[in-house]
């Protein structure tokens, strides 16, 4: 086995276990969950072969939906995500960049790796709960929920990865 595969399911374990016990029962304001897993897309190398990023994402998202109680709906948003990613990275990269460079505030530049996220992330989310609640009658309570997730989510994402670029 792999080491590369060993180091994402470590970090997919405790992605999925920080959400189900501890992220999924905070609701701040009563709208705002943040979902931290999407981060794990996030960090894929530059040239990650797309089919297993997307193998990922989807096995996350059925994990993810069978604990939550949501049926496809985090396996749809989250493939979404991993399918649009290498596409939202490339206008960040030169093009001497390195074949296997992972995104990050090093890597990318602060500027730069907070923009990445942030569509990423909002794409992600706005999919979720528009999945989630299949309507849009009640649109500001829709637009409540995925922009304050959002917010959550993406200042959630901006502290961990300030805490793993100092280690």
């Amino acid at each position: 086995m792999n080491t590369d595969f060993l180091k994402r399911f470590l970090w997919a374990s405790i992605l999925i276990i920080l959400q189900v016990f501890l992220l999924n029962h905070i609701h701040m304001f009563g709208i705002a969950t943040p979902l931290l897993y999407v981060y794990f897309i996030l960090l894929f190398p530059r040239n990650y072969p797309q089919w297993s990023a997307m193998l990922w994402a989807f096995a996350i998202g059925l994990t993810l939906d069978a604990f939550n109680n949501t049926p496809g709906v985090t396996a749809a948003s989250l493939t979404l995500i991993a399918a649009l990613q290498p596409f939202a990275i490339r206008p960040f990269l030169s093009r001497e960049s390195s074949e296997t460079l992972i995104p990050g505030m090093r890597t990318l530049g602060v500027f730069n790796f907070i923009v990445y996220i942030f569509v990423l992330t909002t794409i992600h989310i706005f999919t979720f709960f528009s999945l989630e609640m299949f309507s849009f009658f009640n649109l500001i309570e829709w637009a409540e929920c995925a922009g304050a997730s959002t917010a959550l989510t993406i200042l959630l994402i901006l502290v961990i990865e300030q805490m793993r670029s100092r280690i």
